[in-house]
């Protein structure tokens, strides 16, 4: 995952000075916190950033695909790259962008802790080992109790590594951390100070090298997730930006699956827009589990796992101050899942995850 420090504790800023307006907010809306009426519009600025399981949709700019989709509905739409991914998230929190390219803990912690109505409209991927604990000595999580670990702290190695402990019977408290940006966390693991780190790719596979790997998102499958969110009230305002970008999405995923001469060109174009070549790329899709077909996607988002990830995700990034000084409680921000269930405050809802549009994908109707 692409992060960066500086601007997470910028975005932390961000969202605790909305915090108390989005909560005072929330009394003058209608039960369920319905967000604000928008006017229809016929031009949309989506963000995103370099990311393995993000590269199809440069493939369906690239490509055309983006284009026919947005064409087919009467309307444009402007898919931007963003450097620095924190930045692009920060962006979209400001209302500079429409939609962007982001994890599930983020879309929590950044706009929706902002006050930001945000509906996540795909469910792209997970990492499925994408993320990864590693020691010089070490061979097991048992081994980290009393250890000094170098991370990228509240990102999503933060959170890979309280699970790896939960699940081994420790917890955070049980060892030191110490904040290393993902530029430096490669030259700091080369030091003879630094025992472990916890990082993503492509890092992961340079640490890889010197150390052994203790702990992977495999093991945690299905709460990293990456998403394609966008405004609560432009979706609503604007339900062909929807359709379109589903549309898009899925048809760059099934060009990807066929494993025919496109898809390998595809592939290799990925590859080359990512900024890396087709053998490093292939294998990021390894450890990223993409939902190809919509039907997959609608099935995990519609199922009985998604609530306990995100009650997960929530529980940790409250208990980090993500949500802000302000808030009292992991309930102060509602998160809706489809069938009406909602984590945390009903008439606070801020994260919503919408299977409506992958449906429409997976039954032939968009």
């Amino acid at each position: 995952m692409k992060f960066s420090w500086k601007k997470t504790v910028q975005a932390a800023g961000l969202a605790s000075l909305l915090f108390v307006a989005a909560c005072s907010g929330a009394k003058e809306e209608a039960e369920g916190s319905a967000p604000a009426a928008e006017a229809p519009k016929t031009e949309f600025n989506i963000g995103w950033s370099i990311y393995a399981g993000w590269m199809p949709w440069a493939y369906a700019e690239k490509s055309g695909i983006l284009k026919k989709w947005a064409d087919k509905y009467g309307i444009k739409i402007n898919l931007i790259q963003v450097n620095d991914y924190v930045e692009s998230i920060n962006q979209y929190t400001a209302g500079k962008l429409d939609g962007v390219g982001s994890t599930n803990m983020d879309a929590l912690t950044i706009p929706a802790a902002g006050g930001k109505d945000t509906t996540a409209l795909i469910m792209g991927d997970y990492s499925n080992g994408n993320d990864g604990i590693v020691m010089k000595t070490g061979k097991s999580v048992a081994e980290l109790k009393g250890q000094t670990i170098n991370l990228v702290e509240l990102s999503v190695s933060h959170y890979l590594l309280a699970r790896a402990l939960e699940m081994n019977g420790l917890k955070l408290a049980d060892v030191k951390t110490v904040n290393t940006s993902d530029a430096d966390i490669v030259s700091a693991f080369a030091t003879p100070d630094v025992k472990t780190v916890v990082t993503w790719i492509p890092q992961l596979a340079e640490v890889k090298k010197a150390g052994t790997q203790v702990f992977d998102s495999s093991m945690i499958p299905n709460e990293i997730q990456d998403l394609m969110t966008v405004s609560t009230a432009t979706l609503k305002a604007n339900p062909a930006l929807g359709k379109a970008l589903v549309g898009a999405w899925f048809e760059t995923l099934a060009l990807i699956a066929k494993g025919d001469a496109t898809s390998e060109a595809a592939i290799a174009e990925m590859a080359k827009l990512s900024g890396t070549d087709t053998e490093n790329y292939r294998g990021q899709l390894k450890t990223t589990y993409l939902y190809y077909k919509p039907a997959d996607a609608v099935a995990y988002v519609t199922g009985p796992d998604i609530a306990r990830h995100e009650d997960l995700v929530r529980q940790f990034s409250f208990s980090k101050g993500l949500y802000g000084p302000n808030a009292t409680s992991v309930d102060a921000i509602g998160i809706e899942l489809p069938g009406g269930t909602v984590l945390g405050d009903k008439n606070n809802v801020k994260l919503r995850f919408d299977a409506e549009y992958m449906q429409m994908a997976a039954d032939g109707k968009l």
